[in-house]
């Protein structure tokens, strides 16, 4: 079995893992997060979020993180825009890289962006035309593709139509993502495979939440499949206001734990990765979700080597 040599992680904790804590974390904190990240060799940054800060209010201040980002030369800050009119902000704010999401279930898109999945589709056309217009590059994400909150099941093959529309559109590689982090290995495989028959497999990435403790297992099963790209959210962070129960993003440092393990580079110190896990847990007043900043924070503790 030949896994993948060296895998891209994008990081997803300073947008899909704040977005909605409950206390707004302030500008500064966003802005050293996303610099200790850049630092500790993190390749994608999604600094933040274009939407309506009546949606999102942790989201309010994207320009203003975006103006104050330091941008390292080989790192993308990719910011997600649901509209044109989130896009033309992004864009004045300097973004070069923007996303825009989908759902592979029809009552999530109507509960989350209210809209049906071919009127959601139909919004991006603008977005991709001006995008393309401005030499922006898009990446597209597709939601509760491996179980819905209020409909259970999702075939795989209603995965695979988004996903296709979506990369058919111009979206340079289409992020598929496990919302409620109910997927296993069998079934993240299962919907790999009805995908990528739509979807070249390099143009793949997997985005697994931990809410069954099945994400790294995913991220196994993704890289057996030859997926090479994952999202991950530093410390385990995020949620999603719109699937009760879901726990964080998997951790970047359990992914990047393992994918050492298994002699696969990504070009990220774990040890800069766990610093940062546990400075961003302090400052939101709680103990990392991930299991590896844990282990290796209560060993330094302990002044273990």
């Amino acid at each position: 079995m030949n896994l993948p040599t060296r895998v891209r992680i994008v990081e997803m904790g300073p947008r899909d893992g704040l977005q909605n804590e409950k206390q707004i974390v302030s500008t500064e904190i966003k802005v050293e997060l996303v610099a200790r990240l850049g630092a500790a060799g993190l390749p994608a940054i999604e600094a933040a979020s274009f939407v309506s800060p009546r949606w999102v209010p942790q989201m309010g201040d994207a320009a203003e993180v975006m103006a104050r980002i330091e941008r390292l030369p080989g790192v993308s800050y990719p910011v997600l825009t649901p509209n044109l009119q989130g896009f033309e902000a992004a864009l004045a704010a300097g973004a070069t890289e923007v996303a825009v999401f989908g759902a592979a279930s029809e009552s999530f898109s109507r509960k989350n962006i209210n809209c049906s999945i071919a009127e959601s589709l139909l919004r991006f056309e603008p977005v991709m035309a001006a995008a393309q217009a401005a030499g922006v590059r898009v990446r597209g994400y597709v939601s509760c593709v491996l179980g819905c909150p209020y409909e259970g099941e999702i075939s795989p093959e209603a995965v695979a139509g988004v996903a296709a529309t979506l990369f058919e559109m111009g979206c340079y590689e289409v992020s598929l993502g496990d919302t409620i982090g109910a997927g296993t290995p069998g079934k993240t495989r299962r919907m790999l495979d009805a995908v990528a028959r739509r979807v070249p497999v390099d143009k793949l990435a997997g985005h697994y939440h931990d809410t069954y403790g099945q994400a790294v297992a995913n991220v196994y099963a993704s890289l057996e499949a030859g997926v090479a790209c994952f999202d991950s959210a530093v410390a385990g962070l995020g949620g999603c206001p719109y699937a009760p129960g879901a726990s964080g993003n998997v951790a970047t440092e359990d992914v990047v734990y393992m994918l050492d393990g298994l002699g696969i580079e990504t070009g990220i110190s774990l040890d800069a990765l766990v610093d940062t896990a546990g400075w961003i847990s302090e400052r939101l007043g709680r103990p990392p979700a991930s299991k590896v900043a844990r282990a290796v924070l209560a060993k330094r503790a302990k002044g273990c080597h």
